[in-house]
């Protein structure tokens, strides 16, 4: 969208600390909570993304060194072909979509909603792939921002999150004890929920975009890391294109705005919901990248126990 990076996913920081918010790991590129002051580095970040998008051309993006023709190879029949639209393909930063006959939005859904990292940590808008991946309806979209905003996991992380602020006194507004507790656990449940609706569906319909994210998983380390980082202000459409990440982007200051409804009188104002935003936005490059990697920092780790299995 992981920071355990943010899009299924996705990460805050609430008064200097780092805040669960939509959907950790799902990139969930939406949304945004009531942040601190965007710092130095965030701010490169979100800079080099933007920096990205606008200067280089799409269909240039990662490519890679062509070496002269070698000796064609006789391929296996039951070999793998090449995705289209990755650095091992075309030099397409990003790909092509061509759907599969056969295949379903609600089959793809219905796999979405299964995916967990660590079987714990909840994984929904992650496709594996966008090639053979149709776009999904209004309902679908509705479907999908509503599991991401009530699954268990959502509420222990914003009530994990509620503790450390208020050990931490953040948002000295809400009080202490029991009341100020709960305070902080609404809001931080609320700026979730916000950023879900926003982010992942009320703006990916008006608009036409895909609120998921669709990994790559083959190709050179810089193309996938390129990649990861642009679909933060670049995202695929209802049409198969991509194009502006106008939902993730607008959506973060939509829910910004709306949080100076429920946050005390000395944590509102706009500069504090535009360096929110910005914030969120910066670090759903975080949690992309987290999302586009996990597998292969998932293989790797547990090679051994999957060897012994």
């Amino acid at each position: 969208m992981s920071f355990f990076a943010c899009r299924s996913v996705g990460i805050c920081k609430l008064d200097g600390l780092p805040a669960h918010r939509a959907e950790l790991c799902g990139i969930d590129h939406s949304g945004a909570a009531r942040c601190g002051r965007l710092s130095s580095s965030l701010r490169l970040l979100l800079g080099i993304a933007f920096a990205s998008t606008l200067m280089v051309p799409c269909t240039g993006w990662g490519q890679v060194p062509v070496a002269a023709p070698a000796a064609p190879v006789p391929q296996q029949g039951n070999a793998a072909p090449q995705q289209d639209g990755t650095a091992s393909g075309n030099g397409r930063l990003f790909p092509q979509a061509t759907v599969k006959t056969g295949v379903t939005s609600a089959d793809v859904l219905k796999q979405e909603e299964r995916q967990r990292i660590l079987g714990v940590v909840p994984n929904f808008n992650t496709v594996e792939s966008s090639a053979g991946v149709p776009s999904l309806s209004p309902g679908q979209k509705f479907h999908l921002m509503y599991k991401s905003s009530v699954d268990p996991f959502v509420f222990v992380a914003d009530a994990f999150v509620a503790g450390i602020s208020q050990a931490r006194n953040s948002n000295p507004g809400f009080g202490q004890g029991a009341e100020g507790y709960f305070k902080r656990f609404g809001a931080s449940y609320l700026d979730t929920a916000d950023g879900n609706l926003w982010g992942n569906a009320i703006l990916p319909i008006v608009l036409k975009e895909d609120p998921r994210y669709f990994r790559l998983g083959s190709g050179t380390f810089t193309h996938r890391f390129l990649y990861s980082a642009a679909t933060t202000v670049w995202c695929r459409r209802d049409n198969g294109t991509w194009g502006p990440n106008y939902a993730n982007v607008i959506g973060n200051f939509i829910s910004g705005g709306i949080s100076n409804a429920y946050y005390p009188a000395a944590d509102r104002g706009f500069g504090q919901t535009a360096d929110g935003a910005l914030t969120v936005t910066a670090e759903g490059i975080i949690g992309a990248e987290f999302v586009e990697f996990w597998p292969d920092i998932s293989r790797h780790l547990f090679k051994k126990y999957q060897r012994t299995q």
